[in-house]
């Protein structure tokens, strides 16, 4: 295991929990992963099968997490407990303490902001009981949904990285948003407590 890690942590907004994944998430996740939006914008392997679910809920989710590379969380509902999607961290700097943030979500769960919900409480969580500075987002330039959740999550729209990602269909340009420490404190009051309990303001597609 690297030295500077992730505690394993659950997070908690108003309509949904943040936890690890479990091998019971992996028909859920398969369904998510093999939906064509998802495949769009995500270089998941094609097909994507029940087996390779398995083993990131089981293995993959939990290894990224003791390397130091990052978090991944299930964002499950609280009422009932099943999979609506999935929030992150990865390629973490620790030494500069930095972190991207990714996600996707279930088909049967968009338009209801869960994608935000879940960014906003991650988002706080990281920038301030983990002493981190800035978090980033980066998106292509055709992904308007997951550009619309960023925003409503509370993130900043920077600039445009060109020919920086891939998709399955190709190269593409690159949306950079960031969050960082001090957005927070200057938030007016309303918004600093909408992005500590993750609570919803609109829905998104995404």
């Amino acid at each position: 295991m690297a030295t500077d890690v992730f505690p394993d942590t659950v997070l908690h907004t108003e309509r949904f929990v943040l936890r690890p994944f479990t091998p019971d998430d992996a028909q859920d996740t398969w369904a998510s992963c093999v939906d064509p939006l998802t495949q769009r914008w995500l270089p998941l392997p094609r097909p994507y099968t029940p087996e390779e679910a398995m083993a990131w809920c089981t293995t993959g989710s939990h290894a990224l997490r003791a390397s130091g590379d990052g978090i991944h969380f299930a964002v499950a509902e609280r009422d009932g407990g099943r999979l609506v999607g999935t929030v992150g961290l990865k390629r973490t700097d620790w030494r500069v303490r930095t972190s991207e943030v990714g996600y996707w979500v279930s088909p049967w769960a968009r338009g209801r902001g869960t994608a935000a919900e879940a960014t906003r409480a991650l988002a706080a969580w990281l920038l301030t009981e983990q002493g981190f500075h800035r978090l980033e987002l980066r998106a292509a330039t055709g992904n308007t949904a997951s550009q619309r959740v960023a925003a409503k999550a509370g993130l900043r729209r920077e600039g445009v990285l060109r020919d920086a990602g891939f998709v399955h269909t190709g190269r593409v340009d690159l949306v950079v948003f960031s969050l960082v420490r001090g957005d927070l404190a200057a938030a007016p009051a309303d918004d600093r407590s909408a992005a500590m309990d993750g609570s919803p303001t609109e829905a998104e597609r995404m």
